[in-house]
């Protein structure tokens, strides 16, 4: 019996090659900016921070949250990643731009080249072979295009066809496409749900050639005994410790967490253990304790693309505002990271002396339907608040609601210490601020959701918005989790 591998984290679509010596897996960064986070680890069980493959892309108003334009739910989606004579490829479609972005580099670590190639290809694989170029993307209709010597586009009269389809699917066709040659044969991997209700379940086909007809069917129907969503989506690796597919499962709140599932290759097909253990991965780099001194770690990334004229790091976070926003989603230069659950908090301490009436600054749990715990100034007062939001449209939609003031209690200070704790296995977040007596609770618990407006697993957030006048100022310092 052999050992499956659990990441506690939001680290989506995940595709992994094997590359001197370590495993590097590339996942989902969607809106948030640097994007295209790679991982390595050397054993599978402990991952680390490794590299971001482009700090922005296209800047555009929704990207940079002009107005009330934004890309939720958009942006870099299930990028592949890939090594061929030398060099290290990675391509993925953006669905805010209806494109597709090439980059490519001779270290992980950059510099990274970046071109496009004609079309958009939802959920891509990348393949190389016999000195060709293909890409294999689509839901449902799963389609195999050539591409021209320079990666820029499809290949005229080169290869183009359907080569699987799941017509029919009431719940989720396939998709996130992952395809290998291996002794010869072409197997392509991809998620779909079972048709009577959601689950997510990985199915395996094989062709001997890219022109011949690819067979098969769902090779993986199990949830570890961990949640009753499924695993899925996600593509194999082989290396020192074996042969694994790597795909993730959907787990409420706190996101879509990888699973490293251990498989022996029998008769051309993969075969998997009855019963596994489930061990937890150990993550580093990925989240942590930050003072700002000068400058921000490599964990964190901004909400939508930052404007550097409105920031700095200098003794604490710096954020001076620049619009009127509806509420904390169109907040410009709001700072995040991944929490790794179950349990979590964070604490941060948030100057608000600079504050103009109507500001607010402060600590979230952050999603579509978020937690806020901060300060704010009313009539040169100022206030300790939690605000929250239950969205109330369709699970695409984001929330133009103010928020909901739970409570707001007056201070004596224009300086104040929050907490937020995030508690997964209820999907809560609970907030606190400090007084004279230590902390005390803010507001209620409040039910956190993973929905669709968002696409992504809570985080912590640092933000500073205002609702009257623009051009306030807010400091963070000493931000800790635990």
């Amino acid at each position: 019996m052999r050992s499956c591998y659990h990441f506690n984290m939001d680290i989506p679509d995940p595709d992994v090659i094997f590359h001197d010596g370590y495993y590097y897996l590339i996942t989902t960064t969607m809106h948030f900016f640097p994007g295209g986070e790679i991982l390595r680890s050397e054993y599978l069980k402990k991952w680390e921070h490794y590299s971001y493959v482009f700090e922005t892309l296209d800047s555009t108003p929704a990207r940079r949250l002009e107005g009330d334009l934004h890309i939720y739910g958009k942006g870099m989606w299930a990028p592949t990643l890939r090594f061929y004579e030398g060099t290290f490829y990675v391509t993925f479609s953006s669905n805010d731009m209806e494109k597709t972005y090439l980059f490519r580099a001779s270290d992980l670590k950059g510099p990274w080249k970046r071109s496009e190639i004609k079309g958009f290809y939802h959920d891509l694989s990348l393949l190389f072979d016999n000195g060709k170029a293909y890409v294999v993307y689509g839901n449902t209709d799963i389609h195999l295009t050539e591409l021209n010597d320079d990666l820029t586009g499809p290949k005229e009269g080169g290869l183009d066809r359907v080569i699987v389809d799941d017509t029919g699917n009431p719940m989720l066709g396939l998709e996130g496409s992952h395809i290998y040659k291996i002794d010869g044969k072409y197997y392509l991997f991809m998620i779909h749900s079972l048709r009577d209700r959601w689950r997510r379940v990985e199915a395996m086909y094989v062709s001997d050639s890219l022109e011949g007809e690819f067979t098969g069917g769902d090779i993986y129907d199990n949830d570890l005994g961990i949640r009753d969503s499924g695993i899925a989506q996600g593509g194999i690796v082989y290396g020192p410790c074996g042969s694994h597919m790597i795909m993730f499962q959907d787990s409420g709140a706190v996101g879509r967490l990888p699973v490293v599932v251990p498989f022996e290759w029998q008769d051309g097909r993969p075969v998997f253990d009855e019963e596994n253990t489930v061990e937890e991965c150990e993550l580093s780099g990925l989240c942590g304790n930050d003072d700002f001194a000068d400058g921000y770690k490599d964990f964190w990334q901004f909400n939508h693309e930052p404007d550097s004229n409105l920031i700095k790091f200098d003794k604490g976070f710096h954020i001076t505002t620049d619009k009127v926003s509806r509420n904390l989603f169109h907040a410009k230069n709001t700072l995040t990271q991944k929490i790794e659950g179950p349990l979590r908090s964070a604490v941060v301490t948030v100057c608000a002396k600079d504050l103009n009436d109507g500001d607010l600054a402060g600590l979230s749990a952050f999603q579509g339907d978020y937690a806020f715990a901060g300060i704010t100034k009313e009539n040169g007062s100022f206030y300790a608040v939690m605000l929250s939001n239950t969205s109330k449209g369709g699970p695409w939609d984001l929330s133009e609601e103010e928020g909901l003031t739970e409570e707001k209690v007056p201070l004596q200070s224009d300086s104040l210490t929050v907490r937020v704790e995030c508690d997964f296995t209820s999907d809560t977040a609970t907030c606190y601020f400090e007084g004279p007596d230590g902390f005390r609770q803010i507001g209620t618990p409040h039910k956190l959701k993973f929905r669709l407006d968002h696409f992504t697993g809570c985080r912590f957030a640092l933000s500073c918005f205002s609702t009257g006048k623009a051009g306030g100022t807010a400091v963070f310092t000493d931000f800790t989790v635990s």
